[in-house]
């Protein structure tokens, strides 16, 4: 019997899923797919993805937390050098978990991803010197449509693993969250 391309395994909010993929390592060093679109669809995973990204981050550096209101955006993050602490916070209006989040570590040796679905806030923080990250996208990045909340926003109380992170000020000046402002997606229909 044929080992699956990749493992899926729920987190505490349904619809967030740690993507493994199956590693294959000798003495050379390691192959992997990071992504292939008949494995993503047999696993129940989008396998349309219309923008890669990348940013690199130095130890202590915490970004987000990010969304997109009329342009939302499911992303597939993956570590490919470092490790990071990576979070989603369901933000959707009318969600049964609304202000919850889970957060994931993330690093180049497991080498799993974190799919976040449209509709939650992300972000992460560091945890290592020289981190690269790259995430796919479900939609293109909207300028005029980003969007954010308060990285330490006090009702979701996340417990970033940084005592004193690096958070830029765009980032610091989001609003905290709040349930009737009309600045926050909606459930999907």
């Amino acid at each position: 019997m044929t080992q699956p391309a990749l493992e899926v395994r729920e987190t505490e909010l349904p619809g967030v899923l740690v993507v493994t993929p199956r590693v294959f390592r000798d003495e050379r060093g390691f192959f992997l797919e990071s992504f292939n679109e008949a494995a993503f669809g047999d696993a129940g995973l989008p396998s349309r993805f219309v923008q890669d990204n990348h940013s690199r981050s130095a130890k202590g550096v915490l970004r987000g937390l990010h969304y997109q209101l009329r342009h939302p955006q499911g992303k597939l993050v993956r570590v490919i050098r470092g490790r990071i602490f990576d979070v989603a916070a369901d933000i959707r209006r009318g969600s049964p978990t609304f202000g919850k989040w889970v957060g994931v570590t993330l690093d180049d040796r497991e080498m799993s991803a974190l799919w976040i679905p449209p509709g939650f806030a992300h972000g992460f923080c560091a945890l290592s010197d020289d981190v690269d990250v790259t995430y796919k996208c479900t939609d293109f990045y909207a300028p005029s449509d980003e969007r954010g909340v308060l990285w330490n926003d006090p009702l979701l109380h996340i417990d970033w693993p940084v005592k004193n992170p690096i958070v830029n000020a765009k980032d610091q000046s989001y609003p905290p969250l709040q349930s009737d402002s009309a600045d926050l997606p909606g459930m999907p229909r």
